[in-house]
């Protein structure tokens, strides 16, 4: 025993509160992003009943601003003033099954972290409107939590809910992290256009963190600087070809955590436009993997949630639904920000099991299409090995006619050349036949396959091998069933698939020779 009093009664403990001022500036390293910071606020709003929502970007130089309005609920003074407090609920804290909500920090982190001074300004259908705001000069100058009081009468921001019997608007000023200096003029014609591009952003960012809220009998309006957001389905849910794989549910601490796979269909499928926005302009090897839902909220978007896989070409097509109840945040470790989640061990094994059968799935939409091209072309396969005879005993030698070995070969100068071949010859007279010979005997099972674990060097040889057939003179179609028919690229026909959907030649019938 030390001597300690433990008495709660006694003077043995202090209170030790943290000072306003180093606090609230700490509270804006959250890690937000405009995007994930205006998320938050409208997780608020769709808890708050809203059937519409608005964000308004609205420039002004260093004047300028951005508000987040809803019709919902709306809250009196009280509710308003407690909903200002940091830390307002606890994240153990039993919720409704619908709420949006985690740590009751959302409000003021986001806020914080995009702007020095935040206003809410709100009416319930039953009272007065009110306002509050957080200004954080106020805060550091004063040293003290001061929260002021706003009249909404001042503020025309609260004339975007005319009409409605209740609602609350945020309002962010000195937007200090958005706009990067508090000496921005209005005139400032690439910081105006830096502004505009972020709302573009933020409005893409809800059509895919939102989309289930934006269709259906409840559906949600939302409207960036008056324009209403369409929904952004990562499944093209109704699209010819999609495949819907078995769903599943993994019971977890009392819950169901239902799994949905989906393979899209392939490139041949879309249409420029719809290939183009399914793939979110081009991105469409970074948006395979898992998607977490929260109460239909998007949480993760296109992850393999630290699961032991690469996000490849041919497995593009993978886009994996989970679908979460609010009760296992804390299993999740779902952040903050709401933008993060990790599953629980026990979960680890049957999502990885998962996420490979549909990874197989997708690979054969590959193999399919790139059989294909396999069979147009009739002419044997080019190996990379030959096997010959040397005063009667076997041999084998690289395949100087290989076309990569070939077209590396007449690339080099006569000295080059001979300097090549001699290294080649020593890699060929040394093949460790004997240990190939024991190892395939006793361990066939453990041979690794032709590029097995390195798709990009593989991928790299065959852009390059593709290349230069077109620069030799071939025609697209030529070059990828030439392609075709050489080893090892024949057999991975996924491979060359993704060299049609990847190239930007013109199409056979108008392209030079």
């Amino acid at each position: 025993m030390t001597g300690q009093k433990e008495d709660p009664g006694t003077d043995a403990y202090r209170i030790v509160a943290p000072e306003p001022s180093a606090l609230i500036e700490s509270l804006r390293a959250f890690g937000y992003t405009t995007e994930t910071a205006v998320a938050d606020l409208i997780d608020n709003s769709l808890t708050a009943g809203a059937r519409n929502i608005w964000v308004d970007f609205d420039w002004d130089g260093d004047e300028s601003t951005l508000a987040i309005s809803d019709d919902g609920a709306g809250m009196d003074d009280d509710a308003l003033i407690e909903a200002m407090r940091p830390g307002s609920r606890s994240p153990l804290e039993e919720r409704d099954r619908g709420d949006l909500g985690r740590f009751g920090l959302g409000l003021k982190t986001a806020s914080f972290s995009q702007c020095r001074r935040t206003s809410v300004m709100s009416f319930p259908k039953k009272g007065s409107p009110t306002g509050w705001c957080w200004d954080l000069d106020v805060v550091g100058a004063s040293h003290e939590w001061r929260l002021l009081p706003v009249d909404p009468s001042d503020h025309s921001t609260l004339n975007r809910l005319q009409g409605a019997k209740s609602g609350t608007v945020v309002l962010w000023e000195k937007l200090d992290r958005i706009l990067g200096s508090d000496d921005e003029d209005e005139s400032d014609v690439d910081a105006h256009k830096r502004f505009l591009e972020l709302a573009r952003s933020v409005k893409e960012h809800l059509a895919l963190t939102y989309h289930r809220f934006m269709v259906g009998r409840r559906k949600v309006t939302f409207h960036v600087n008056g324009s209403v957001v369409e929904p952004w389905d990562p499944f093209v849910t109704g699209m010819a070809g999609l495949q819907r794989l078995e769903p599943e549910q993994l019971p977890f601490q009392g819950e169901q955590i239902r799994i949905q796979p989906f393979v899209l269909p392939h490139r041949s499928r879309f249409t420029d436009e719809d290939f183009a926005r399914a793939g979110l302009g081009g991105r469409w090897n970074d948006l395979q993997g898992f998607y977490v839902y929260r109460n239909d909220r998007l949480l993760v978007a296109g992850d393999y949630l630290g699961l032991p896989f690469q996000k490849e070409e041919h497995y593009k097509l993978v886009r994996i639904a989970v679908d979460l109840p609010n009760t296992l945040d804390e299993h999740w470790q779902i952040d903050v920000r709401k933008s993060m989640a990790h599953p629980p061990g026990p979960l680890r094994r049957d999502l990885r099991r998962i996420a490979t059968a549909a990874r197989s799935k997708a690979s054969e939409v590959y193999r399919y299409r790139g059989k294909a091209l396999t069979r147009k072309q009739a002419q044997g396969i080019e190996q990379t090995w030959s096997q010959g005879l040397r005063r009667g005993k076997i041999t084998y030698a690289l395949n100087r006619a290989h076309p990569l070995v070939a077209n590396f070969l007449t690339s080099l100068n006569p000295t080059q050349r001979r300097q090549a071949n001699t290294v080649l010859k020593l890699v060929e007279e040394t093949v460790p036949i004997p240990l190939i010979a024991i190892n395939t005997s006793e361990r066939d099972e453990e041979q690794a396959k032709p590029y097995e674990g390195n798709e990009a060097n593989l991928r790299k040889a065959a852009q390059m091998l593709y290349q230069a057939f077109r620069d030799g003179g071939m025609k697209r179609a030529d070059a990828l069933a030439k392609l075709a028919s050489t080893d090892p690229f024949n057999l991975f026909p996924e491979i060359i698939e993704t060299l049609v959907d990847d190239a930007t030649d013109p199409e056979d019938g108008t392209d030079e020779p």
